[in-house]
């Protein structure tokens, strides 16, 4: 796998293309890695005694296909960006 928790990486393709992030967990078994602020999905937890119920938004696990790491000092993509890029 080429990313690990921790890592800065932009995803290249789907519906966050574009969008970077921090991994908050790499899920090698799967090829998955879950990305902060990347792919949310709305969870409806129901209220439980004296609470009240609410809508929580929590990360998606994506394919660790559709991410590239981010250099930090330059803030541009890796050389399989490029590449991608220039198709």
């Amino acid at each position: 796998m080429h990313v690990k928790k921790g890592d800065m990486v932009k995803v290249i393709s789907g519906k966050d293309k574009g969008k970077s992030g921090v991994v908050e967990r790499a899920l090698p078994r799967e090829n998955k890695v879950v990305v902060a602020g990347i792919a949310l999905y709305k969870r409806h937890l129901k209220g439980r005694a004296g609470e009240v119920g609410r809508i929580v938004e929590r990360p998606r696990a994506i394919d660790a296909s559709n991410v590239t790491r981010v250099s930090s000092e330059a803030v541009k993509g890796t050389k399989k960006e490029k590449l991608i890029a220039v198709k």
